[in-house]
């Protein structure tokens, strides 16, 4: 796992850092600058051989410390660069105050209003054209949206150099995205930032707002720069803020002795220690969603799956399914009889089962029998209008996976607070949108989509972003949602605790689709698991 910082828990690892003598303020400027640049040659590597010209937007705060020590890096490379300062100099931090007057001992300030003017960059004047511009602005501090004066400003100087035309890179954070939920505090501009960035370097860890919401594709791409912080003053960091650093982290590749039935080596073993999965199935014609989640769930490692079908789609399921075995069940009545053989023990509810009061009552027998449990689409939306009811038979090995529209369904106000446009930071985020569901309904809850949220009633959260080096736009086509229903029901089948089938699977999931690539339908999912499986070592 990697940790995922809010701007608060950043901010304490930089004071414990100073206080303990570690390293000064100016000390880590510099190696935030120095992070930056290497960074930006790194990605772009033919900058070096492009127009040395850079434009660095410098802030009024210690953000706007480190555009100057990059302004300063650049020119010792050979590179024509020039700030543009938003502020009264007089007012900047000590330490980004030095490295202002450091800079304007050998280049040029410009008050920002005044970059339209700047005869440096002329207009239409090809040698003078930058190949970089640089925002050094607020960084992960920001919590209001940005001043009319400034937001004009930037996108006048947008339209001035079109994406393409040069390469932007931020400095921690585009201008105006709120990076404790990725989402742009712009109540003006309906979440339209001024520009987006092409690269982003952020220092120490990510932070939440670097893989969330719209962060991603205001970011362009992501990379950490490390500026030398160690353990100590994450130690000291964590005595100052009421919630863990380690309480919120990025969903990293499966620990392999979790894989190998959740934990204990089973070099020799029976089917049956591996667990029986049982997804029910809708009606005729409804059959594919849950003959997706079985196949997902044999394939990832469960030792037997049935699929319980009503009588009517017994024949439909039979002509499909091979090694996945064939119960029938007309209800909830038949359910609990199915339910009377205790090795059954992971159930998966919802994909294409139908809605109505047939589907709530199966889901309370499901429920009842205290098993490890997976609801899923319909076995959600059916208790649209009563959520409470749900609520009342849910128990903590019981997993919701909703996407967003369900999610909305049954958490209607959690849902109507994460869609207002944020006017300030820290705007709430599809994080404490996670954890408070999964607080209410007392069990972990699977938010789905480019950047899933796994949370646990006690507070713990996770995030597995599909975006950057881990885009996966093709897991977007119907049936891929049931495919990951039944991955993590094959896991609990397999002994993993709730929130740790979830992890493994969300992460799998799509390491399936990356590695199927484009033209991947819902089918090809489960088929891509065994390379997945065989490059981690289980």
């Amino acid at each position: 796992m990697t940790d995922l910082l809010t701007s608060a828990q950043m901010r304490a690892i930089e004071q414990a850092a100073f206080d303990s003598g570690e390293v000064t303020g100016a000390e880590l400027m510099e190696r935030a600058g120095q992070g930056v640049v290497d960074a930006v040659f790194e990605v772009f590597p033919k900058l070096q051989d492009s127009r040395p010209v850079a434009l660095v937007l410098c802030g009024p705060g210690n953000n706007g410390g480190d555009g100057f020590v990059i302004a300063r890096l650049l020119s010792e490379r050979g590179w024509r660069t020039e700030c543009y300062l938003y502020g009264d100099p007089a007012r900047l931090p000590p330490d980004a105050k030095a490295n202002h007057d450091r800079w304007a001992g050998m280049g040029t300030v410009v008050p920002f209003g005044d970059w339209r003017f700047s005869l440096r960059w002329g207009y239409g004047d090809a040698e003078e054209t930058p190949s970089l511009i640089v925002d050094a602005l607020f960084g992960t501090g920001l919590t209001r949206p940005l001043a009319d004066d400034l937001d004009k400003a930037l996108r006048e100087l947008d339209t001035r150099f079109p994406e393409g035309t040069v390469r932007r890179v931020a400095v921690d954070a585009p201008s105006g995205l709120c990076m404790d939920s990725g989402r742009p505090i712009d109540p003006d501009h309906d979440g339209e930032l001024p520009s987006r960035q092409d690269l982003t370097i952020s220092f120490h860890r990510l932070k939440r707002g670097h893989v969330l919401a719209n962060g991603p594709e205001w970011c362009g791409q992501v990379r950490v720069a490390d500026i030398g912080l160690d353990q100590g003053a994450l130690r000291l960091a964590r005595e100052r803020l009421r919630e863990d650093l380690s309480d919120m982290a990025a969903l990293a590749k499966p620990d392999i002795y979790f894989l190998r039935k959740g934990g204990e080596e089973y070099p020799i073993a029976h089917k049956y220690d591996y667990g029986h999965a049982l997804v029910l199935s809708g009606g005729p014609g409804r059959s594919g969603a849950a003959r997706l989640a079985a196949r997902a769930a044999l394939r990832v490692g469960a030792g037997l799956v049935s699929v319980a079908a009503p009588g009517t789609a017994m024949a439909e399921c039979a002509a499909h399914l091979t090694s996945v075995m064939l119960r029938r069940c007309n209800g909830a009545s038949d359910l609990g009889v199915l339910l009377e053989d205790d090795r059954l023990n992971a159930l998966c509810l919802g994909p294409g089962l139908g809605l109505g009061a047939a589907t709530r009552d199966m889901v309370v027998t499901a429920l009842g029998s205290r098993r490890r449990c997976v609801l899923d689409a319909d076995a959600l939306t059916s208790f649209a209008d009563q959520p409470p009811t749900l609520f009342a038979h849910l128990h903590s090995k019981v997993v919701l996976t909703p996407h967003t529209g369900e999610f909305a369904r049954l958490f209607p106000d959690i849902w109507e607070r994460l869609s207002r446009q944020p006017e300030r930071g820290p705007a709430y985020s599809r994080i404490e949108a996670a954890q408070e569901a999964a607080a209410r309904a007392g069990c972990t809850v699977l938010l789905k989509g480019p950047d899933s949220v796994i949370a646990e009633p006690g507070g713990r959260a996770l995030v597995h972003a599909a975006s950057y080096d881990r885009a996966a736009p093709w897991l977007a086509t119907a049936g891929s949602g049931d495919v990951l229903a039944g991955m993590i029901t094959g896991l609990l089948a397999r002994g993993f605790w709730p929130v740790r089938a979830v992890e493994s699977a969300t992460w799998m999931h799509v390491e399936a689709a990356r590695s199927f690539g484009p033209g991947l339908i819902a089918e090809d999912l489960p088929e891509a698991l065994p390379g997945v499986l065989s490059s981690l070592g289980a």
